[in-house]
């Protein structure tokens, strides 16, 4: 058991999210109880998961996507109401980190998806190793296109959407970012990636990656960051002795 101010003191720290410019805020986002013993982690704090949470009778819910977007209605209303009293009326905490979970340099979704698919990080192109988000590094054995794409999709468990540029028959030289970073393509391809992977596609780069030259795997935004917040559960739940669920609330976007 840990009281609710340590356990979301120690993830600031460890997460350096008070660095970060965001869209959001990071950390608590609704207090709950007190005293924490059962931490549910998922992607996104939608209704299905905190359902899942209450059935568990979880203390506090940590998710990469939250509330409270930049730009969103203010009104606590329709679904935004639904899931506040949610966790109010069960006494659960909400626990959000998003850019910093991106970032970090151990446990951040970058990291995890490159350690699950044995790529070597060798830094990143927009700040420093934990606090930038576009993250480049080399595949251990150069591969064409179509192998990559299968062992994303195989470890990914999601069929992913690629764009192949000509003339590049084998890649070594990669850049990825997870989730919505898709118009960081321009910024890989100028630091000498011949793959940029990222969770979403829009209509633009798919142009942009056949004419600069560049191929592009969008292996969804749900599915390259699932790992991060599960990660971050893991580790709260070995310093601190709480029980960890994840939960993952499918989505194919």
């Amino acid at each position: 058991m840990i009281h609710r101010d340590q356990l979301v003191k120690a993830c600031d720290h460890q997460l350096r999210s008070a660095r970060f410019k965001d869209y959001t805020i990071n950390g608590l986002q609704v207090q709950g109880r007190d005293s924490v013993t059962r931490v549910m982690t998922g992607v996104t704090a939608n209704q299905a998961l905190l359902d899942e949470a209450v059935a568990w009778q979880a203390d506090l819910v940590l998710v990469h996507h939250g509330y409270f977007w930049k730009n969103e209605p203010v009104a606590i209303t329709g679904m935004k109401h639904r899931r506040i009293k949610t966790l109010m009326d069960h006494d659960i905490n909400l626990l959000a980190y998003h850019l910093p979970l991106d970032a970090h340099a151990e446990l951040g979704n970058n990291a995890e998806l490159a350690r699950r698919l044995g790529w070597k990080v060798e830094g990143c192109l927009d700040g420093e190793l934990g606090e930038g988000l576009l993250w480049s590094g080399r595949i251990p054995q150069a591969q064409s296109l179509q192998a990559l794409a299968e062992q994303v999709s195989a470890v990914l468990e999601r069929t992913p959407t690629v764009i192949e540029a000509p003339g590049i028959a084998r890649i070594e030289r990669i850049a990825w970012c997870t989730g919505g970073g898709q118009d960081m393509i321009t910024q890989a391809f100028e630091a000498g990636a011949e793959v940029f992977v990222s969770g979403e596609i829009s209509e633009r780069t798919t142009h942009l990656a056949r004419e600069m030259g560049i191929h592009y795997i969008a292996a969804g935004h749900h599915a390259t960051e699932r790992y991060g917040v599960q990660a971050l559960g893991e580790w709260v739940a070995d310093e601190y002795g709480v029980a960890h669920r994840f939960v993952d609330i499918d989505n194919p976007a």
